[in-house]
């Protein structure tokens, strides 16, 4: 599960990040982070739609390659 500081860091820096929610590349969802509790992460994609995803997937820098480690 992603840290609360790292959520913070993500969330000030406005750094668009993935979430890796399965092996398969196109089910990852790309966005900024906007806010999140003790499970759940919301994440406003470019189309300025929200979602709310588990702390449980992986969360990474959209920048850098997919499955690398933070």
């Amino acid at each position: 599960m992603i840290s609360e500081e790292q959520l913070d860091q993500f969330r000030i820096s406005g750094e668009m990040v993935r979430a890796v929610r399965d092996e398969i590349e196109a089910n990852d969802v790309v966005g900024i982070v906007v806010a999140w509790d003790d499970s759940t992460v919301v994440l406003r994609k470019a189309n300025r739609r929200v979602l709310k995803l588990s702390r449980g997937y992986r969360f990474e820098p959209a920048a850098s390659e997919r499955g690398t480690a933070l």
